[in-house]
């Protein structure tokens, strides 16, 4: 006698409509399985918020989402880029000779370093671009991946918080961007060799949450810290310690300090200036590709840097016109440096423009000058 399911004897003394409704009960206990591969007992969760998962990636199969939205926003974030690599990771190990064990062990390490680099860059991108929704999902991959290798514990951590923490800062979360930033600090706290790179980061993190939160002299004190410790990493002229002189000008201009911003602003102008002069200069000199000086990231926080200083000089009571030259010519450089010629040629025009009453600028004026051309031949050529 064939083997009929109970719930189909029952459905055949009920109406159509009856029958279709009880159908529509049982279909998701009908839908929910449990391969070999996935022993039962193991709840599968969604990669992004950790709800019970729905959903399965059709190509590394050891994804999980809880909705539609959440694996689009995932493959289009980071996904896509590391989904290759996830299916060999949860293959089993071998169970031949203890060589073979290793070899497949340092395999897997070298993948999970690699996603965990592909996720930091894509995150700190994200972040750099003011895309703060598309930098959390690689900011939890980055996470998720660096406790996987490092230890739930590890300082190789703090990065990961910090970039989840700024996301949510820019996206206004203050409480889920404190959490993090607890978690930053209790793990600093425990690692008393922790590097000068990662205290001078976890400051400035903390400043901008608390200058978010209008807490100004706490941010003040933190960005403080941050410009101390990027000093003794990078030192005093480093463009990496101007980003914090920065921070606390922002931070006088919302208390309506004005004149103390301005002098912070020319501090942070005068340092990008001198370094990117010198990286001219250098691939003046040398064979050095421009694309060498800086990534993507780089390229824009250093240019929404120079442009708010420069928008500031300009609605300044008492505009410096050498100033604003400086920091045009800057932003010139910069692009011509990111291989961006049309915008490299713009702003050299109008530091060419802003210099040209300033007789006692006339080195100024022939670096600007030399720049044009360049930037001019450059668009020639292609």
């Amino acid at each position: 006698v064939p083997r009929v399911s109970p719930w189909k004897l029952t459905l055949k003394h009920k109406s159509p409509k009856i029958a279709q409704k009880q159908a529509r009960i049982f279909e998701p206990v009908m839908s929910t399985v449990n391969p070999l591969a996935n022993p039962k007992g193991v709840k599968k969760l969604c990669e992004l918020c950790r709800k019970p998962a729905k959903l399965q990636c059709t190509k590394c199969l050891v994804t999980f989402y809880c909705n539609l939205e959440h694996q689009q926003t995932d493959w289009t974030c980071i996904h896509k880029k590391v989904c290759p690599l996830l299916t060999s990771l949860h293959a089993p190990p071998p169970a031949g000779a203890l060589s073979d064990r290793d070899h497949y062990n340092q395999e897997k390490l070298t993948k999970q370093m690699v996603i965990i680099e592909i996720a930091h860059l894509e995150a700190q991108s994200c972040v750099s671009k003011k895309r703060f929704q598309d930098a959390l999902p690689a900011a939890i991959q980055y996470l998720r991946w660096s406790m996987e290798v490092h230890g739930s514990c590890a300082v190789e951590l703090v990065p990961a918080y910090l970039l989840l923490a700024q996301a949510n800062i820019g996206l206004g979360a203050l409480s889920q961007a404190h959490e993090y930033l607890s978690k930053a600090e209790w793990t600093v706290m425990k690692s008393p060799s922790c590097s000068h790179t990662v205290l001078h980061q976890l400051h400035r993190t903390l400043g901008l949450l608390h200058s978010a939160m209008g807490k100004y002299t706490s941010a003040l004190t933190h960005f403080a810290n941050d410009v101390y410790y990027a000093c003794e990493m990078f030192g005093l002229d480093s463009t990496v310690t101007s980003g914090g002189y920065f921070l606390m000008a922002d931070v006088f201009v919302k208390q309506n300090k004005l004149d103390i911003a301005h002098s912070f602003y020319t501090e942070v102008a005068g340092s990008w200036h001198r370094r990117l002069c010198k990286l001219m200069d250098g691939i003046s000199q040398s064979s050095t590709q421009p694309e060498q000086c800086f990534d993507e990231a780089q390229c824009l926080e250093a240019d929404q840097m120079l442009r708010s200083i420069l928008e500031f000089e300009e609605h300044c009571a008492k505009p410096c016109p050498e100033q604003a030259a400086i920091l045009a010519h800057s932003l010139a450089m910069l692009w011509l440096l990111c291989n961006n010629h049309t915008k490299a040629l713009d702003y050299g025009k109008k530091a060419d423009d802003l210099i040209q009453g300033l007789s006692e600028q006339n080195s100024l004026r022939g670096s600007i000058l030399t720049l044009l051309r360049r930037a001019e031949n450059d668009l020639g050529s292609k």
